[in-house]
């Protein structure tokens, strides 16, 4: 007489653990840059509208400068200087040549303002930026003599 148990073995089975892990990681990841592409946004800058203005598409990795009606120019959400936008528009062109910016001006922004920012991009060696603009959304007057 046989009393012992036949021994089955353990049915094999699927680990749900780590996938469980990853996928919350994957979640994680997700929730945090779509949080550091919009941080930029938020900023109140009333930007000029163009009949050809559209919110395209972000570039990776895509540096955006904004210039509020006061001139102060801000980066990273940290208010800089001249001298300091171009300390930091040299290391980016030294480190990542061809990157793309962003100039969101204000519509208000004095002219002069603009173009001390644009002429700390070229001297930086920084060639691919562009303006931000809005989509003209309505029938905007035409102007006086046209």
């Amino acid at each position: 007489m046989n009393f012992r148990k036949k021994s089955r073995g353990m049915l094999p089975s699927f680990q749900m653990t780590s996938m469980m892990d990853v996928i919350f990681l994957l979640l994680c990841f997700f929730i945090v840059t779509s949080v550091f592409a919009q941080w930029e946004y938020k900023i109140d800058i009333a930007l000029p509208s163009a009949k050809s203005g559209k919110v395209p598409d972000r570039l990776p990795g895509e540096v955006i400068i904004n210039i509020a009606k006061d001139g102060r120019i801000s980066m990273n959400e940290q208010d800089l200087t001249h001298d300091a936008l171009q300390k930091r528009l040299s290391s980016l062109a030294r480190l990542f040549p061809g990157q793309p910016v962003v100039l969101r001006a204000d519509k208000d922004t004095r002219y002069e303002d603009l173009i001390k920012v644009v002429d700390s991009c070229r001297l930086a060696d920084i060639w691919n930026f562009s303006m931000a603009t809005m989509e003209d959304k309505g029938g905007a007057a035409e102007p006086a003599g046209k």
